[in-house]
């Protein structure tokens, strides 16, 4: 497979040299809908002519994948925030960041993906070595959007910093709740809410933020929505997220638990799955594992808009909530592989 995405093909003639200067690189699709959250995809940049492509993992029973055309080979543009309409360039590539495409820009995407405006890919994972070596042979300047972006890093994670002391004992609940809190309030379902709604959510869930420092926030993401924003990246960008090492455990548990690759789970599933006997309360003696098991399953039974099913929104929800007070990655990681035995 490995030996199929090297050699891609283009009708141009260019030489097997300069196709040769690309970085590879992993990512997914940011999104609340979980078989659209859980595809798998590998992309190239190519030095050349600074154009992508990105190709998707596809499974064909047990034993055979398959990777299959996602965005076609081309020379992209931002398509929101401070750099919207500058060209892709070697420096947008790193992990955890973002690449943003217009969906009708790309018919053959799924119906799901195609319902935004917006599709958001999250590079997950980099080719390191072809990354410093290409960056080492080329030139970028720096320009007055390098520093209007750290201004806006230092507004957000200010806000950040705030939340996160009120969050440290008390995420899981916060985090679950509030994403439930603003699917309701998004009675449009269009992913987006005004100023007003976002500062009620805040307010409802005891979360105190100086008006001065939401409104800093607020001018940073609102974008081109017309006085709103999309509220699963205000949450993101004012609360944070978990990094994409431990992203990625939470999202192979998901998907070991969505057999149906429906991108949600039935209750009855994740009681059956789930598995408490490691877990040091049960060892130290403290709790029994129905005790834990019944706990996790009514923490996350708050957060469902279905009583009978979780989506992939809000398992990741929940771990977000874990996430926020646990240092140390392996001990995040540990807690995620254990009682899903991956």
């Amino acid at each position: 497979m490995t030996d199929h995405l090297s050699r891609i093909r283009t009708h141009s003639t260019l030489t097997e040299n300069m196709l040769s200067h690309k970085v590879q690189f992993d990512g997914r699709i940011i999104s609340r809908n979980g078989r659209d959250a859980c595809r798998e995809l590998i992309g190239f940049f190519f030095i050349h002519d600074q154009s992508l492509t990105i190709y998707e993992y596809r499974q064909f029973g047990k034993n055979r994948t398959n990777v299959l055309p996602f965005i076609q080979k081309n020379i992209y543009s931002h398509q929101c925030g401070r750099r919207k309409g500058k060209q892709y360039q070697l420096g947008d590539f790193y992990v955890g960041g973002n690449l943003t495409f217009l969906s009708s820009d790309h018919p053959r995407l799924p119906e799901s993906i195609k319902e935004n405006k917006l599709l958001i890919l999250r590079i997950t994972n980099i080719d390191q070595i072809a990354l410093y070596s290409l960056k080492t042979d080329s030139v970028e300047h720096e320009d007055d959007i390098t520093s209007q972006e750290a201004n806006d890093r230092l507004v957000l994670e200010a806000v950040q910093d705030v939340l996160k002391e009120q969050l440290l004992k008390r995420g899981v609940r916060i985090l679950t709740g509030l994403g439930k809190y603003l699917k309701q309030l998004d009675k449009e379902g269009t992913g987006l809410l005004d100023k007003a709604a976002v500062k009620r959510a805040l307010q409802e869930f005891h979360l105190q933020v100086s008006e001065d420092a939401l409104e800093s926030a607020w001018q940073v993401l609102e974008g081109d929505a017309g006085g709103k924003a999309d509220y699963g990246e205000f949450t993101r960008a004012v609360i944070g997220e978990m990094n994409e090492y431990r992203k990625s455990f939470v999202r192979k548990a998901f998907m070991k638990l969505d057999f149906n690759k429906t991108g949600c789970v039935p209750l009855t599933d994740i009681r059956k799955c789930y598995c408490a006997k490691k877990h040091p309360q049960v060892i130290s003696g403290h709790s029994t594992e129905e005790e834990i098991k019944l706990s996790f399953l009514e923490t996350l039974k708050g957060a469902c808009s279905k009583s009978d099913e979780v989506s992939y929104g809000e398992f990741e929800d929940y771990y977000e909530g874990l996430s926020i007070g646990i240092v140390n990655d392996e001990d995040f990681v540990n807690i995620v592989r254990t009682p899903w035995g991956i």
